[in-house]
């Protein structure tokens, strides 16, 4: 049966509304994801900028860091190099270095053995001293005198390095602090200096003088020593030369007989690799 005109007009209005339909959807949707596709772009630009802006901020807290750190070096270097200046400011008020030798003086020691007396003086925690090794040459028997009059009899012998003039002692008590090297290669000529030790029996006596010249050839053909003008006697041997700041500069050697005031100190540089080569052939690492 024949659609009636009617009929065909219905089911074309039908089908018209449901492709008008159909194609509102598809553009409204198509919208959705037009809109959707650029706020994903727009949230992927935030990120990679917010990326951005971390970084940039992150390296800029890692250079303040950097700096802080640099200024608080700085600072500590300040402090120290201060530090030192009030040492030798204390020390040089005082003519006769009474600020530094309070402190010093309780590190050294007297050594006495059976055929001859020197000095010595702790160079490292755990009752290490050092001498000359000619103090202990041929001594069968050894005793120690510490600043607190104690007598110490147990005396090792580490070792020695007659070259360099150098012995290396330990005794059991480890409740001595030990003096701080110098470097020697800063050692200026007209400098104060002090030697401590033991001349002539008089125990933990102290003498003042000046640096006279530096790099001075010694018996064992090193220009490696310290000419002062400070007195050297007789027992003087093996105590230390100390600057203003309280440090050892030397170790008492020899004098020149026949001379006045013309004493000689072994630099504080050969002293520290002298006693590490001793200590090394013992126990293989350094000791100071």
């Amino acid at each position: 049966m024949p659609l009636q005109r009617h009929h065909k007009i219905i089911i074309g209005g039908v089908s018209f509304l449901l492709i008008a339909f159909m194609t509102m959807s598809s553009l409204f949707m198509y919208m959705i994801f037009t809109k959707q596709a650029t706020d994903v772009n727009e949230l992927n630009r935030g990120i990679t900028n917010l990326q951005t802006e971390t970084q940039t901020k992150f390296s800029e807290l890692s250079t303040s860091v950097l700096e802080i750190e640099t200024g608080l070096k700085s600072l500590g270097s300040q402090v120290g190099s201060l530090d030192n200046e009030m040492t030798e400011l204390k020390a040089s008020a005082s003519s006769d270095f009474s600020g530094v030798i309070e402190d010093a003086i309780k590190s050294v020691v007297t050594i006495r053995t059976d055929i001859s007396q020197g000095s010595g003086f702790v160079i490292a925690d755990g009752g290490y001293i050092v001498t000359n090794a000619h103090v202990i040459q041929g001594a069968t028997a050894a005793q120690i005198i510490t600043y607190d009059e104690k007598t110490h009899n147990k005396v090792w012998v580490i070792g020695k390095n007659e070259n360099m003039d150098i012995a290396l002692l330990k005794i059991e008590s480890s409740i001595y602090d030990s003096l701080t090297l110098g470097n020697s290669e800063n050692v200026q000529i007209g400098e104060k200096v002090i030697t401590i030790g033991n001349p002539l029996g008089l125990q933990f006596s102290v003498s003042e003088g000046i640096i006279s010249a530096v790099h001075r050839e010694g018996d064992n053909g090193l220009k490696a020593y310290i000419q002062t003008d400070a007195a050297l006697n007789s027992g003087n041997s093996g105590g230390p030369l100390i600057n203003t700041a309280g440090k050892v500069i030397g170790i008492n050697n020899f004098k020149i007989d026949g001379g006045e005031n013309l004493g000689f100190s072994l630099e504080s540089d050969y002293i520290k690799s002298t006693v590490n080569e001793i200590f090394q052939e013992v126990y293989s690492r350094d000791l100071i």
